[in-house]
Parts: C-alpha cells; structure tokens; sequence
C-alpha cells in the first residue's frame, strides 16, 4: 500500500523519522533482555542463572550496538539530532512518560524496597533478580550480589553501550569522542572493577582493603567522613590511611588546580558516573532542560542550598563521632567547628576582596549561605550532647542525610526523571560536587568558550542542545564570551553549531569575562563605541 502523497512546502520533512527494519528487531532484541530481568523479579527460577544473565546483559547491548549502527554509522559526518521533537520518548510523548515512571519506580524500589528485588538478609540465598546476578557478583568478588551490586552492574553496562552510541552519533568530533571514551573508562575501572577486585582480594587473610570509588569526591561522595567509613579506611592500614588521605587532598587540592586549568568539565564531563550516564544514556533527552529564566533562578537557589545542607550535614557528622576529651582525640568538637567556621570565613572573604566584581549582585546570596552556614555551627555547638545533634539523634541525621542527598535526589530524581525534565536534572539541581566545582569555574578558572558573533545565524541549535539549559545563542549573538557555573563543558553546543561560532578554550584570566552589548546599526556612537573597544 503506497503512502499518502505529501503536499509540505518544507524544505526540510515534515514527518517523523520511521524506524527501519533492522532498527526495529534491535530494540525487539533489546526488549527480550528486559524481559529477562523482568521475569527473574518475579522469581521466575532460571535453570542456568550464568546463561540468562549472560543473555540478558547480551541482547541488551547487542540491541544498542545495531541500532546505533544503523542510525549513525553509514551517514556522513554532521549533526544527527534530526527528528528528536517527533519522537515520543524524547519529546515528553506517552513513551517519555512512561520510561520516566519506570526509571522512577525502580529507584524508589531499589533504595527503599530491595527485598522485592529479591534482597535477602540473615544470610538467607537470595532470589529474584539479585539472585541472576550471583554468578557475576561471585565472579568479581567472590560473594553473592546485593542490590548495589546490581545497580553497579546495569550502571556500568548502561554507560558503556550508550556511550558506543554515543561516539557514533559523534563520530566527526574528537573532543567528544575523547571524553566519552574517558567516563567509560572511568566508569569501568575505578567505579566498577577495581573496587569489586579490592572486595575480591579481601578473602585473603594477607589483605583488608576497603571498598572505595577512586574517582569520586566530597561532597558527591558525601559518605567519605561518616564514621563507618573512616572506621573502615582507617583499619585497612596504609592503604586505607593513602586513600582517606587522597580523598582530603583531591577535594582541597587537586580538584582546585585542574578547574582552573580546565573548568569544571574536567570532572563533569570527563571523570564522573553521574555525568557519564547523563551524557550516554540521557543522551536522547538533553533538549528537554528548560531554557526558562525561572528555572535558571531555581537553579542557582537549589543547588547552593544543597551545597550548604551539605557542608553542614558533613560537619555535623564529623562532629556527631568526636569528642570533648582532647586526650581521647587528635582533634576535639570544639577545635574542629572552630577550624571550620574559619576556613570558611577566609574563603569567603578573599571572595569578596579580590572577586568581588564578578560576584556582582551573588555577593548577597553567597553571604546569606555563609552565615546560615555560621548560625548552624552555633546552633550545632549549643544543642548538641554526646548523642545528638541539632537535638536528633546523630545517626538519625547521618541516615537522614543519605536519604535526601543520596537517594531521593540523585537517584530517584535525578536519573528518574531523565525523559522529563532532561539528562542533567541531578547535575544542574542538586549535585553540591557542581555547585563547589561550578564556584571554582565562575572565580579563577581559564576556561571559557569563545564565540564568532559575526558568524552566528541564531539557529538555536547550540541553546536547544544545552543540557544545562544555558540560553547559549544569546551569547553567541553578542560574541560574548561563555563564562558560566553551571557549564559543564560537555562541547555539545560546539559540536551541532553549523557555522563553527563556538569553542571550548583555556586562556589567560584576563578578558576572560566580557560582557557585550547588541550593536544596532543606526548607533551614531558605533565606531568610536568599537575604537574604544
């Protein structure tokens, strides 16, 4: 049966791009995987667990490969996000919806209801889901998987095959190219394999290794100082002393000097897991960040209030596990709130001296955030007792803490939400880690991406891209330069700019910031507005 006769006058079609065949028995094959897991929550008793999850794990990523190949692989080199507002799953379409309540119910089920997963305690042999993976989990390090486990698994293989994707559908841009590469493998390594190897390596009595994720920092990593991780780095000898050390040095050292050689892209693009799975699997659901201006001012006002629920949180459990007692510990309660309150305050007011002009009007909402900062501290200092703080319960707090930063916002919401809200939801609106790197960026960092105002032919390609829901055409119409907290210098909006307007550059601090103005032609004050200049 021939199809409609299209009487469009566009140059460009009109119509949504159709699946071809060999698309389609990709994702049926990818769908058969799903199935899979499906089945095993639903105790489905698989005779060879190694086969199916095997299968499973196959068929899902074999699924990916094709259609990638298919979709991008014989096209020639150039912009590839034809037909994404066509599209049901990436234009907030019935599809969109769906997948957003599913990914959203998973993660309320992993963090709070493992057991339906098939989690088990009191040694009992797992089953459902968790139990398919017992045979990986054994393998990588010698125990039965857990939920974690799991979630690591299908984390790890999301960001990899996504990511072949990936650098498909980019294949004419090195940079991008390079990067994905990169938080694949940092992904795999030292997120993935080496802390399931060290876990492995415990079975021995000649080792006691912690668990530790080498590529994550303070505050995303925001169990770092809890008691149990201390307790358990500072009991694996001079491995865990080097880690917890390199953990403090990272934060307060490294993470500074490489932000102010590269921005924070070098960590938010290149090295974290959240932003791997955000730019791999999220990949289909960038566009759908609001560009609003309301969403910008909601931004910056979440994010930096959790960025100082953070830092109060993580002084309070530092503070909730030492004590009065300077004999007892190498550092008392009392020294250590002092000692953070004046970090605190010098950061802040060097801010202010030197930095103030690029503040501008932030100067005010950054002393509102010190000194709420200060009065917890206060408040910290006169209510606590050995068991409480803030008058809870100091392991109430430590859970609470977990529970809100961790789970609801980075999992639940952050991933959950990818089809509706866009792929940086965690990243742009809750990750302290972003907040602390984006302050860095915005301060004293050489980063900045340079703009060709005379070449810009307001496509809106490279706003429509922004993860970040930067309103990047705005400035490349004035060939301002971009100099923004919130970039994560993922160089999307570079890569589908059809005029080469945009680049990612390191340069001297200087001029980095210059705000322009629109020229209109009729200005009888242009040319000496431009000698100036």
């Amino acid at each position: 049966m021939s199809s409609p006769a299209n009487k469009s006058m566009s140059l460009a079609s009109p119509d949504a791009n159709t699946m071809s065949a060999k698309q389609k028995v990709s994702v049926a094959l990818g769908i058969i995987g799903l199935l899979i897991f499906f089945l095993a929550i639903f105790n489905i008793n698989f005779p060879n667990k190694t086969l199916f999850l095997s299968l499973a794990l196959g068929l899902i990523s074999i699924g990916v490969i094709l259609f990638s190949n298919d979709a991008y692989l014989k096209k020639s080199k150039g912009i590839k996000n034809d037909g994404v507002w066509f599209k049901s799953i990436s234009s907030r379409g019935v599809l969109g919806w769906a997948t957003g309540v599913l990914l959203t119910g998973f993660y309320i089920v992993l963090y709070f209801y493992p057991q339906y997963l098939g989690q088990t305690s009191d040694g009992q042999p797992n089953t459902g889901l968790i139990a398919l993976f017992d045979p990986l989990s054994k393998l990588l390090n010698g125990n039965p998987a857990s939920q974690w486990f799991v979630y690591g698994t299908l984390y790890t293989v999301a960001i990899l095959v996504f990511g072949y994707k990936f650098m498909l559908k980019y294949k004419h841009n090195r940079y991008e190219q390079l990067r994905t590469a990169s938080v694949m493998f940092f992904q795999l390594g030292f997120a993935f394999l080496i802390p399931e190897f060290m876990s492995r390596l415990n079975e021995s009595p000649d080792y006691n290794l912690p668990y530790y994720d080498l590529k994550s920092m303070w505050p995303l990593n925001y169990y770092l100082f809890d008691s149990w991780s201390i307790n358990g780095l500072l009991s694996s000898g001079s491995l865990g002393l080097i880690m917890l050390l390199f953990g403090i040095i990272s934060i307060f050292i490294i993470s500074p000097i490489l932000t102010y050689k590269y921005g924070k892209r070098w960590y938010c693009s290149w090295v974290c897991g959240c932003g791997a799975l955000a730019e791999t699997a999220g990949d289909s659901f960038r566009q759908l960040s609001s560009k609003k201006l309301s969403a910008w001012k909601l931004e910056r006002w979440l994010i930096h209030t959790v960025l100082v629920f953070s830092v109060v949180m993580t002084t309070a459990l530092i503070y909730s596990y030492l004590g009065k007692d300077p004999e007892a510990f190498w550092i008392t309660r009392n020294s250590f709130l002092i000692s953070v309150a004046v970090f605190l305050t010098l950061i802040f007011s060097l801010t202010l001296i030197f930095k103030r002009k690029e503040l501008g009007k932030d100067a005010i909402y950054g002393a509102i955030g010190y000194f709420v900062v200060i009065s917890a501290f206060l408040l910290m200092h006169y209510t606590s007792t050995s068991n409480e703080i803030f008058l809870v319960k100091s392991s109430t707090l430590r859970s609470a803490y977990g529970l809100y930063i961790g789970s609801i916002f980075s999992g639940v919401i952050g991933t959950g939400f990818y089809p509706i809200l866009g792929n940086r939801v965690w990243c742009r609106f809750g990750c302290p880690m972003a907040a602390v790197l984006g302050f860095q960026q915005r301060m004293f960092s050489k980063f900045r991406i340079t703009t060709n105002g005379g070449q810009c032919i307001s496509c809106g390609n490279c706003s429509t891209y922004c993860e970040m829901g930067i309103d990047v055409r705005a400035y490349a119409q004035k060939g301002e330069n971009i100099v923004r907290s919130s970039c994560v210098g993922c160089g999307v909006c570079s890569a589908v700019c059809p005029r080469g307007v945009l680049k990612l550059e390191n340069d001297a601090m200087e001029g980095r910031i210059n705000p322009n103005e629109i020229l209109l032609g009729n200005d009888v004050n242009l040319m000496n507005l431009l000698n100036k200049k």
